[in-house]
């Protein structure tokens, strides 16, 4: 596991408002956070070569790409050895359907987040890309109506860490 990277409130700050919006610019940010430009330039590149910012990604609505369905695939792989998690990871992450993989504990070894035209084109992928498969012994598949994002994503509190713990 990763070490956590120490950071005080100005950093706290940038990252709340950086997953807000990523396209904030250094002027915008300084500004709201009350440094200087460059100040805010040399905390944004250090929270980066920490590998706490990890990139920046484009969001997109699978809706208005012609994707309006979601769905979440339950995926039990049997037998769920090394030898057949890296193909099968490899080929689940290069459907174009594929939002987001999770490997898992317990019953299910895998949840996959799809976006797919209608009901037919969901059928079509579970059984040509997925239970076609030897190694995939089962696929449980939920329907998603509605979606919200959450965050921004902050270090644990002090005091709930405490409180937590004990």
């Amino acid at each position: 596991m990763a070490e956590s990277v120490a950071l005080d409130p100005v950093d706290l700050h940038i990252l709340r408002l950086l997953q807000n919006d990523a396209r904030t610019t250094y002027r915008e940010l300084a500004a709201e956070v009350g440094v200087a430009p460059s100040t805010c330039l040399d905390r944004v590149t250090r929270l980066r070569r920490s590998g706490v910012i990890l990139g920046h990604r484009l969001a997109l609505d699978p809706a208005r790409l012609g994707r309006g369905l979601q769905a979440l695939l339950m995926v039990q792989v049997r037998p769920h050895r090394r030898e057949l998690i890296g193909p099968f990871v490899e080929r689940i992450r290069a459907l174009p359907e594929s939002l987001a993989l999770f490997h898992l504990t317990g019953p299910d070894d895998y949840l996959v987040h799809v976006a797919v035209t209608d009901m037919a084109d969901l059928q079509r992928l579970v059984l040509d890309e997925f239970t076609s498969q030897r190694e995939v012994a089962r696929v449980e598949t939920r329907l998603i109506f509605q979606q919200w994002e959450c965050g921004p994503l902050l270090p644990p509190a002090q005091g709930r860490q405490a409180s937590d713990a004990g």
